[in-house]
């Protein structure tokens, strides 16, 4: 999985392999994950719309979208490229829906980020979206992530 990360984010991502090791280290090795590029923008409201291949751990892929609002003291914009770690995931079908979370961010021109997004309702389904962007944020916030097979410009 560090393999994977280090080919995706490049080899400068230093603080990537940290931040991976800190959640492998709480939650172990993920049942899947999904390689993804997203950007966003927030003046106290914000938006975030992504997209990536999710992988299964029986090597199937397919694409996935994401898209969420968010609410908090939280301004400016960013791109990253998105490694998202999924734990206790049953079928596909099950990641269709909302993940609320929590995300503190701070950075300027470039900067790494974990936060975890969880739905109680869907077993316990457990996102770690690990996040190396560009741009600059700052701010705290409260949100969902909504994933589906289909891209979406509805944010909700």
């Amino acid at each position: 999985m560090l393999r994977e990360a280090e080919a995706f984010f490049g080899r400068g991502a230093q603080g990537v392999a940290d931040a991976l090791n800190r959640v492998f280290a709480a939650n172990g090795p993920p049942g899947a994950y999904i390689k993804g590029e997203e950007g966003g923008a927030a003046l106290g409201v914000g938006l975030r719309y992504g997209h990536g291949t999710l992988y299964l751990s029986d090597g199937s892929t397919s694409r996935i979208y994401w898209r969420g609002p968010s609410l908090g003291l939280d301004v400016g914009g960013s791109a990253a490229k998105a490694f998202v770690l999924i734990y206790d995931l049953q079928t596909v079908n099950d990641l269709y829906q909302r993940f609320n979370g929590v995300e503190g961010s701070l950075y300027f021109v470039g900067g790494v980020g974990v936060n975890y997004n969880r739905q109680q309702e869907a077993g316990g389904i457990v996102l770690a979206p690990v996040r190396f962007g560009v741009g600059w944020r700052a701010g705290v916030n409260i949100g969902y992530l909504h994933l589906s097979p289909e891209r979406s410009w509805v944010p909700f």
